[in-house]
């Protein structure tokens, strides 16, 4: 009976390490090819997925916070892929299309949705 479980464990135990293996040769395989590729080519590629994605959010961001006149405390960037989307609030209604335009003008947006929407003071009529 102990024999049994013995055995369990090191065909288990095989199976793990294996497919581990098989893993990290997969990852490691698909990521040189492309580091080699960057290197040989001497040119960035652009690149994808989530660090491109936050590297786009922070390059809007920082364009539309140069803006002295525009308040971007307000304003969340949601980049994904090159298509940028704005959301939140701003003081005047004349900059709903100029944060948009700035976007536009960042290296690497391809399409801007803009969701903004103009800040109606409190207390006010």
């Amino acid at each position: 009976m102990n024999n049994i479980g013995t055995i369990r464990l090191a065909v288990v135990a095989a199976i793990v390490a294996t497919s581990m293996t098989a893993w990290s040769q997969t990852r490691e395989a698909a990521s040189v090819p492309g580091a080699s590729a960057m290197a040989a080519s001497g040119s960035a590629a652009p690149a994808t997925g989530r660090k491109a994605n936050r590297a786009l959010r922070r390059q809007v961001y920082n364009a539309i916070a140069k803006q002295k006149d525009i308040s971007a405390g307000n304003i969340s960037v949601i980049a994904r892929d090159g298509a940028v989307t704005l959301n939140g609030t701003v003081t005047d209604s004349s900059q709903v299309g100029k944060v948009a335009e700035i976007a536009k003008g960042v290296p690497g947006v391809t399409s801007v949705t803009n969701k903004l929407t103009v800040q109606k003071p409190f207390g006010g009529m």
